[in-house]
């Protein structure tokens, strides 16, 4: 069997570098490119020299590259993105070009060139949804356009709809995946990130700071478990032209979250509870609840999460311990 040669867009990111890992480890060979705007080059230093990667700094809007980097390459994971809440409302035009921009450019070649193409979306789509577990063909409820938290579920619902355009029109094999939460070694608090955030206060002793009551909840998977599914539904033809979710459906309130990792790290830290317009800014709108439900990910690709919220935080903590 002919070595296959992959393309990662923002390849130096926390996903990013564990899907550079895993597609190494089965024998590709991967050209990753990040612009490092919010990947880092220290997720991927440890690859760089290997002979099977190449590694390119650059943009996704280098039209010229894109073209010859997609046309040479067998497949492409599109992970190139704004991430996090607290960069959203700091940066919302570059959130929205960023997004629908690049999507776009990639989009564009892989339809010439017939590539096939995973988009990575987000459980933010779902919006103010209610109805638990959010399913793939749920409707969505999002706030008014005056509030830029909203910039990023509706940015990246339009690249669902791009690619589903491409699907229908040209059959391109394109998979739209909704990416829950993903957590697990290097991933860092820079950009919000709850139990990074949360475990590097622990580690020091420091008070967590909790943002809003803690009742709200969400669902956390090991990126090892969550980038063996973004391979394997790339392996999977009867993925193209849908949206996926990917995720745990292990449930935790931020609260519980808190003081499962104040004990697993042994920390004396205490909790503090700090209003969101504290950290966002007035208007800024959460979530209650976000659960997916994952039933299409084992029925068209039979895989399943298998580390627990306890496992992962002991890798963060672990990887953490590393870092300092």
């Amino acid at each position: 069997m002919a070595q296959q040669h992959v393309l990662i867009t923002g390849g130096a990111g926390f996903v990013g570098s564990h899907l550079a890992e895993r597609l190494l480890d089965r024998g590709s060979a991967v050209t990753i490119l990040d612009d490092l705007s919010t990947g880092n080059y220290a997720n991927i230093a440890h690859l760089e020299g290997h002979e099977n990667v190449r590694l390119l700094i650059d943009t996704v809007f280098n039209e010229h590259l894109m073209e010859d980097l997609i046309r040479s390459h067998d497949r492409v994971f599109h992970l190139a993105s704004a991430v996090g809440v607290k960069l959203i409302i700091e940066q919302p035009v570059k959130t929205i070009q960023t997004i629908v921009g690049g999507t776009e450019i990639v989009l564009r070649y892989c339809s010439r060139y017939r590539k096939p193409v995973l988009i990575t979306s987000t459980s933010e789509v779902y919006g103010k949804g209610t109805h638990i577990p959010f399913r793939e063909d749920d409707d969505v409820v999002t706030g008014p356009t005056s509030r830029h938290r909203w910039a990023y579920a509706c940015s990246k619902a339009l690249d669902e709809f791009l690619a589903l355009a491409h699907w229908r029109e040209t059959r391109l094999p394109v998979a739209i995946v909704r990416m829950f939460n993903t957590v697990g070694p290097r991933q860092t608090g820079k950009y919000g990130m709850v139990v990074p955030r949360f475990v590097q206060a622990a580690l020091r002793n420091e008070p967590i700071e909790i943002h809003g009551d803690g009742r709200q909840s969400r669902c956390f998977a090991h990126v090892s478990d969550v980038t063996a599914a973004l391979v394997t539904i790339l392996d999977t033809p009867a993925c193209f032209g849908k949206v996926i979710n990917v995720g745990s459906d292990e449930e935790v309130t931020i609260r519980d979250l808190a003081e499962r990792v104040v004990e697993i790290t042994g920390s004396r830290s205490e909790l503090r509870f700090v209003p969101y317009s504290d950290v966002y800014g007035d208007g800024f709108e959460d979530m209650q609840r976000r659960v997916p439900c994952i039933e299409r990910l084992q029925e068209l690709t039979g895989h399943r999460m298998t580390r627990s919220l306890d496992t992962i935080i002991r890798d963060v903590a672990e990887s953490c311990r590393h870092r300092t």
